[in-house]
């Protein structure tokens, strides 16, 4: 184990998959020159050079296609846009090429690119940029969506979709690129559909990704000094889904509260909650509640963004309607 920043993870990931796969390549806006948007190619222009690391236009819409397209040949891109909001601008090559072109090959071709960058909330960086893309791209049958939490996960979960073959929705938060933590050296490679317990418990499962993980660990923490014990699943993956740890905690548990960016009309958190009420309804003692960004446009202003953004508050009192402590 090594310490690292989650920057650091991502960045040690593609260097490593870089040397042992020559067909791996990086391209996006500011990865060569400018060593990255966030600082997470830094240093792999010198080690690669231009060939592999490849600054663009801003044209999402064009490097996505290239990338796609030289997948198709052989290659194994890694495509990364500045934030997955602009994704939108591209989103008609990953949802009618990328995610359709094995189906509509009838097999004889493969898509094995992988799409990142920083997703969701950042710091008043406006309604422009501030996206839970995840929501729009989980409903395409074709693509895998994962969202690490973790530096490890990062690491292990990026070489998991370089290596696979096909489409890859890689989905960074950008408030989470300096989190410090410990990562497995040498080949760390975590498989799609398997989520983890960041934390055990009894009382009530919380079920969270990337950045809310964090939120629903401080939550629990806070609900312990109260006598409540919450179990934190943390997803990982979220297309493919781990169905088997949400219905083994919620036997434990008997209760559940979702936790994730995003708005609450439909998204990531109603699929998670029909997946707990059909596969574990017998089990449950209480309703299952969500707890989301509010429906609103991100805001600007600092202390609006803060407002509209999951809080640990929010899941504190939502654990607390279901276990019945708040009446």
């Amino acid at each position: 184990m090594k310490s690292m920043r989650m920057r650091e993870a991502v960045r040690e990931a593609i260097a490593e998959e870089m040397e042992r796969d020559s067909r791996v390549f990086l391209m996006g806006e500011e990865v060569a020159q400018y060593q990255g948007a966030y600082k997470v190619s830094e240093g792999l222009l010198e080690r690669f050079g231009e060939r592999r690391i490849i600054d663009t236009p801003i044209t999402e819409a064009g490097f996505a296609g290239i990338g796609i397209g030289a997948a198709m040949v052989g290659l194994r891109p890694i495509i990364e846009f500045m934030t997955w909001n602009f994704s939108a601008v591209a989103f008609d090559q990953i949802l009618n090429n990328a995610a359709k072109l094995r189906q509509m090959s009838g097999g004889q071709l493969s898509v094995p690119v992988v799409f990142r960058g920083p997703n969701g909330s950042a710091r008043q960086v406006g309604s422009q940029h501030s996206h839970s893309m995840e929501h729009f791209y989980v409903h395409v049958p074709g693509l895998k969506v994962v969202a690490p939490a973790t530096p490890a996960d990062a690491k292990g979960l990026l070489k998991a979709a370089i290596r696979d073959e096909n489409p890859v929705l890689y989905l960074e938060s950008e408030t989470l690129y300096s989190l410090k933590g410990d990562v497995p050296e040498g080949d760390y490679v975590v498989p799609f559909g398997k989520g983890r317990i960041a934390r055990e418990g009894k009382d009530c499962t919380l079920v969270s990704y990337s950045r809310m993980v964090h939120v629903c660990l401080e939550a629990a923490e806070v609900l312990a000094t109260k006598g409540i014990d919450c179990e934190v699943i943390d997803l990982r993956s979220l297309r493919p889904l781990d169905e088997d740890i949400l219905v083994q905690s919620i036997a434990k548990t008997h209760r559940a509260v979702v936790a994730y960016e995003g708005w609450p009309y439909g998204g990531v958190g109603a699929e998670i909650v029909d997946r707990i009420q059909r596969l574990a309804f017998d089990e449950l003692d209480a309703p299952v509640l969500r707890v989301t960004n509010l429906d609103v446009p991100m805001p600007y202003n600092a202390t609006l963004e803060q407002h509209v953004i999951p809080q640990a508050a929010r899941v504190i009192a939502a654990v607390e309607s279901v276990t019945y402590r708040s009446i």
